[in-house]
């Protein structure tokens, strides 16, 4: 049995998605990474495809239909990409060592620690703490294998 329940979801042809002209959806890519990612909003736990249509000033199929189309994926796939990232940085951030996993995924703009492990894994294919772990074990053995060669020098 695969761990979290993840299932793979087919992909739906939707007929919406060919009303969007291609450069009305490179237009809306740009303004969408530009709220999700420069903004960053994707910390904000509230800010649905909704709201992101409404700063568009476009409704919420125009927004599906770019998210789909461009980024290959739908909207809270989308969002939580860049929430995982955020997180990979914070796992392994040394002045964040002291966080526990409820107050990463709270950092990042996950509203529960369970989508925020179910998120990680399907992305990752480990457990945050899994990736903590790793990376900073890892990481006290490059400074380690550092120190030993300045030692020689």
């Amino acid at each position: 049995m695969a761990k979290y329940n993840i299932t793979e979801k087919k992909e739906k042809d939707a007929a919406y998605r060919s009303l969007v002209s291609p450069k009305l959806m490179d237009e809306m890519k740009e303004k969408i990474l530009n709220i999700i990612v420069m903004q960053k909003k994707y910390k904000d736990k509230n800010y649905s495809a909704k709201q992101l249509a409404e700063d568009l000033g476009t409704n919420t199929r125009y927004v599906s239909a770019v998210v789909n189309v461009k980024f290959h994926m739908n909207y809270t796939s989308f969002v939580n990409k860049y929430r995982i990232e955020d997180a990979m940085d914070v796992l392994v951030d040394k002045r964040y060592q002291g966080l526990k996993m409820e107050q990463v995924s709270d950092m990042v703009g996950f509203s529960n620690r369970q989508s925020f492990y179910a998120s990680f894994y399907k992305i990752m294919k480990m457990t945050p703490r899994e990736y903590r772990i790793k990376h900073l074990t890892q990481n006290s053995q490059d400074a380690k294998k550092k120190s030993f060669a300045a030692k020689e020098l």
